[in-house]
């Protein structure tokens, strides 16, 4: 029998139309089930199976390259070495015995050279050659030579523990960027046999605490011992650091100079360049002195290069108009303000202010003071021209009362402004170098625990009351607070980051697109002709005389190059937090000495919170860096590039054992970044009825309250409310509140005002310990 088919052409209902599928039973049939679309690939096409296999290995034959790249550097006979730093870690061990056990295991004797003077070892066994660096225990010589340090060897000792010192170079060490380490025990043949285990186990625990993948001791006992530290070293692939590795840096192997004045010179740096290319159109950074120009780059070839050519070849100079200048700061441009010019009187009398200043500074001086005052207590009492503002900001926003309120009675002017001259005499004071009326020890360090006890009072005061102040009776609110303003919200209330700027915002460098001008420098940073690996000489042009006078060759001499833009001044915000050892209190702008990769600058840095993240970037100002809470440390500073590793320290009597108050990372540039600093007045209720209340204490006159009418008002219970009028003469105002306030509660007001870092950045120079710096013999003329 035939059997009809349906054709191609055949209709076929939609199968939600049908006349017998209801809405329940669609819905009972779907179960909620919605057909997914495939997501179509870029062109239209399918990835196959094999297509993403090749790019798979494509890419892992990319990684091997870059690897091979990287340790190729060190391979050869005449490839660069690695730079190992040998610190100690106990008092009680000793750097040169450890080296002086690995060169004894390939049967070669050590070089007679200057005690802490680095030594090459030249590993023929494993084609490689290690730069012994013997680090002396100074805090600013660890964290500079681990800074370019390939490896690192940490020396323990199974007798004395670790040390305070020890400790605190691990933590910093850890902290600017953790490089790979090779653990050697010392005396360990003084332990008896049967706690050999036990001492380094604990050993291990310790190390753990700051590098968590170490799980092996080494020692230097016997040879084998030896060979298999430096099989570790010459193996072990140098972890790498993005923010050092985006520079080109250098360690100095020897440094000369050729005076070109009576205080600058030319410098000759020779060594190996590692990291990306040298660039003659860059900057380049000396530590402790700040940033130079370089004059021209010439090869520099290896002793062993024997019977080959040793002339010097140029292998990069400056470009004319693409050399970066050293102008870091912009020029104000003080027609710009509301001013007047200054006329020549008040010119004058600014440079007889400067010349008196001086002459106080520099030689003696007579003061009249009443008769029987000390000459200590004379350099205290302000004369009438040497009175000025002071830096704290609750002094800063008071003014002169306009109505003249507060001035004092009437005085009859010869009572006034001629004292008896027989009540006075001339006490004469000497100058800074010649004054000999100081505290002693004891009362110095009396008055400084006095000074901490307050402090920590203040702190106590700001987390039980944060940010309450004391409206002051015998001054108008209106022109105490004239500098602050109410906000409706915190978070929305908009807010003009350009509005009333300081000049120091005049002086800085502001990028339209931080992150583009970020890419496109590392980008170029990547390309130049003075690859990583090469032994060149650095021309470094304008060098002050002091740079070489305190250059030694027992300390490492750093070199490192700057990107584009590096110099330029700006506002640096770094997202910070407390170290939990530091327990004193730390308060907004005071001294800290701040590293951020490789640059340390003395500075005071204006902490903020980083919560809000609404549009008007409004964020509130803390007067204190709380602990365990993160927040931002404002500054200004040379521009940074990256996620650079930032530390806060406290400097004490002692250059070598500063304090780490706080760490963190570089987060920004953004000058548009508003810091609000908030005050609260508080009120107390006198007399409620139900949603009406009369409060006092807040003000003190009728013309504050109308002045701040329009401000909203909060309490500790939540309530909010507004003022409605002025009762009396003494600051009464009657509030209305969105439900009925209790008697308890506090009645606050909350005032902004938009608060800038100062410009105090400075080079920090207390690395410079002259003590160790030897007699000028290294130093050299050169033709330049």
């Amino acid at each position: 029998m035939h059997r009809h088919r349906a054709g191609a052409s055949h209709q076929s209902n939609k199968p939600f139309k049908s006349r017998h599928a209801s809405k329940g039973s669609l819905k009972e049939q779907s179960k909620g089930k919605i057909n997914r679309t495939p997501v179509k690939q870029a062109g239209g096409k399918l990835v196959k199976k094999n297509d993403r296999r090749a790019a798979a290995r494509q890419e892992q034959q990319k990684k091997r390259e870059d690897l091979t790249r990287a340790n190729r550097v060190f391979e050869g006979k005449y490839g660069a070495p690695k730079i190992v730093p040998v610190l100690s870690l106990s008092p009680d061990t000793d750097p040169h015995v450890t080296i002086a056990a690995l060169f004894e295991s390939l049967g070669l004797e050590r070089p007679q050279t200057n005690p802490y003077e680095p030594v090459l070892l030249d590993v023929a066994r494993f084609k490689q050659k290690l730069l012994l660096v013997p680090v002396r225990r100074n805090f600013w010589d660890v964290l500079d030579i681990f800074k370019v340090a390939d490896m690192s060897i940490l020396l323990l000792s199974a007798n004395v523990e670790v040390d305070k010192f020890g400790t605190d170079c691990l933590i910093a060490v850890q902290n600017q960027g953790i490089v790979s380490v090779a653990p050697v025990v010392q005396h360990m043949a003084d332990v008896p046999t049967k706690q050999h285990t036990d001492v380094k186990k604990s050993l291990v625990a310790f190390l753990q605490q700051f590098f968590p993948e170490q799980t092996a001791l080494y020692g230097t006992d016997t040879d084998t011992d030896s060979i298999n530290v430096i099989r570790f070293i010459t193996s072990h692939r140098p972890k790498p650091l993005a923010w050092r590795d985006l520079h080109p840096y250098m360690l100095a192997e020897n440094v000369e100079y050729a005076p070109t004045s009576d205080t600058n010179g030319t410098l000759r740096v020779t060594g190996f360049a590692r990291g990306n290319p040298f660039n003659a159109n860059r900057l380049v950074h000396l530590q402790n002195f700040g940033d130079f120009q370089i004059e021209k780059i010439t090869s520099a070839y290896q002793p062993q290069h024997a019977g080959m050519a040793q002339d010097e070849q140029v292998l990069d100079i400056p470009q004319p108009g693409n050399q970066d200048d050293l102008v870091a700061e912009n020029e104000p441009d003080f027609m710009d303000n509301d001013q007047t010019w200054p006329t020549e009187e008040e010119l004058a009398e600014a440079e007889e202010r400067v010349r008196n200043l001086q002459k106080k500074e520099e030689g003696k001086r007579t003061k009249r003071v009443p008769k029987g005052t000390s000459a200590y207590q004379a350099v205290w009492i302000v004369d009438s021209e040497d009175e000025d503002y002071s830096e704290e900001e609750e002094y800063e926003d008071i003014d002169m009362d306009m109505d003249g309120a507060n001035q004092e009675e009437d005085v009859e002017p010869a009572e006034a402004s001629f004292p008896d001259d027989e009540d006075y005499e001339d006490v004469e004071l000497e100058g800074k170098e010649g004054y000999q009326d100081e505290l002693t020890p004891e009362q110095e360090r009396e008055q400084y625990e006095e000074y901490l006890k307050n402090r920590r009072k203040e702190l106590e005061e700001h987390t039980q009351f944060p940010d309450e102040i004391d409206t002051p009776m015998d001054k108008l609110a209106r022109e105490r607070f004239a500098r602050y303003r109410g906000m409706q919200s915190f978070r929305t209330t908009p807010w003009d980051p350009y509005e009333n700027l300081p000049v120091d915002y005049a002086r800085i460098f502001q990028y339209e697109n931080y992150r583009r001008t970020k890419a496109r420098v590392v980008s170029e940073a990547v390309v130049g002709s003075v690859k990583a690996g090469m032994r060149v000489h650095i021309y470094i042009s304008n060098v002050p005389k002091e740079v070489i006078e305190t250059y030694s060759k027992d300390r490492p001499f750093i070199v490192f190059g700057l990107l584009q833009y590096e110099h330029k001044m700006s506002l640096l915000n770094f997202a910070v937090q407390r170290d939990n050892a530091y327990e004193e209190p730390v308060k907004s702008k005071d001294p800290m000495v701040l590293q951020v990769g490789f640059r340390r600058y003395n500075v005071r840095p204006l902490y903020s919170l980083n919560e809000n993240k609404s549009a008007n970037h409004v964020h509130k100002f803390e007067r204190f860096l709380q602990m365990g809470v993160p927040a931002l440390a404002t500054v200004y500073g040379p521009t940074v590039f990256g996620a650079v590793p930032a530390m806060f320290f406290k400097e004490t009597e002692d250059v070598n054992e500063p304090i780490l108050v706080s760490t963190g990372t570089f987060l920004n540039t953004d000058v548009k970044r508003i810091i609000a600093k908030r005050i609260i007045l508080s009120g107390h209720p006198f007399k409620i009825h139900k949603r009406s209340a009369v409060i006092r204490f807040m003000f003190f006159n009728p013309e504050d309250i109308h002045y701040f009418k329009p401000i909203q008002l909060r309490t500790k219970y939540g309530r909010s409310g507004h003022i409605r009028e002025s009762l009396g003469t003494h600051g009464y105002m009657k509030c209305i509140f969105d439900k009925p306030l209790t008697q308890q509660d506090t009645v606050l007001m909350s005032l902004y005002k938009r608060v800038f870092p100062k410009w105090n950045t400075q080079i920090f120079r207390g690395a410079l310990d002259r003590s160790t710096v030897n007699s000028i013999s290294n130093k050299m003329d050169f033709d330049a």
